[in-house]
């Protein structure tokens, strides 16, 4: 596979993906064991199987999969926005399974972006509106929430939009803003559901290069679940999910390798 995306990677991409030392250091999202089963008896299906995946800080991880693979449960999972069958999800080295919901409910609004592929922004408030509301729902006064949701518009590029509703944006600026929205309360983790999956071709390059730049760039930390190989490609690792279990792992320390893993993928497709 060669194109755009995979020739920017190979201006950018980083060794070692697989062979950073831990060091003690805490992980972005960790899980263990990591069970989900919905329904009993003969209506029962496993959604994840037992996952082990440990994701640090200043990665990009991949998650693919065919559909009922697991990919968003695990998504789910990470975010809190589930509970595990058995297992456990540890959030900057916070076990999620140990909090009551009040601590879980400021986990995910203090700790964890969400970015969704249909944007999920509220029609009624602006854009700089719907990426200050994280932050006055958490109690940052009005003066400061906007300045810190003007910042984030700027970080992704739409700063000039700030005053306009959703409906008045393109899909592109729409989760331009949604990502701005993610970034507004400075999390340890990053997670992002299908982020291309309603944009055009174009957009959806401009939005995974954007993505690619707040790791390289800005230091953050996300871990994406995409079908589209494309967003494959600007990972550090990718993580392939078969039946709720991890089927392979890669580490993309050159662009040779995303190459020759997605060429695979497509040829298994």
């Amino acid at each position: 596979m060669s194109g755009p995306i995979v020739d920017e990677v190979a201006a950018v991409a980083r060794s070692g993906g697989l062979d950073r030392p831990a060091g003690g250091a805490v992980a972005a999202v960790e899980t263990r064991g990591l069970t989900r089963v919905y329904g009993e008896g003969e209506t029962q299906v496993t959604a994840l199987g037992g996952v082990d995946l440990r994701v640090e800080s200043g990665d990009f991880v991949a998650v693919m999969g065919p559909s009922g693979s697991g990919k968003s449960t695990l998504l789910h999972l990470a975010g809190g926005l589930d509970t595990p069958t058995s297992g456990s999800v540890a959030v900057g080295g916070q076990d999620l399974g140990s909090l009551d919901d009040d601590a879980l409910t400021l986990i995910r609004r203090r700790r964890i972006g969400f970015i969704f592929q249909f944007f999920n922004l509220l029609p009624v408030l602006t854009a700089e509106e719907n990426v200050a509301l994280p932050l006055l729902v958490d109690g940052v006064g009005e003066a400061e929430a906007g300045r810190r949701a003007v910042a984030a518009l700027e970080t992704v590029g739409v700063a000039h939009r700030g005053g306009h509703r959703p409906r008045a944006l393109s899909g592109g600026e729409q989760q331009r803003v949604a990502i701005a929205r993610a970034l507004v309360t400075d999390p340890v983790l990053i997670l992002a559901d299908e982020p291309t999956g309603n944009l055009d071709s174009a957009s959806g390059d401009q939005v995974l290069a954007l993505l690619r730049t707040l790791v390289d760039q800005g230091g953050h930390t996300i871990l994406m679940v995409t079908h589209d190989p494309r967003g494959a490609a600007v990972a550090d690792r990718l993580v392939l999910l078969r039946d709720g279990l991890v089927a392979e792992e890669h580490g993309f320390g050159s662009a040779g390798s995303v190459r020759e893993v997605l060429r695979r993928l497509e040829e298994s497709s």
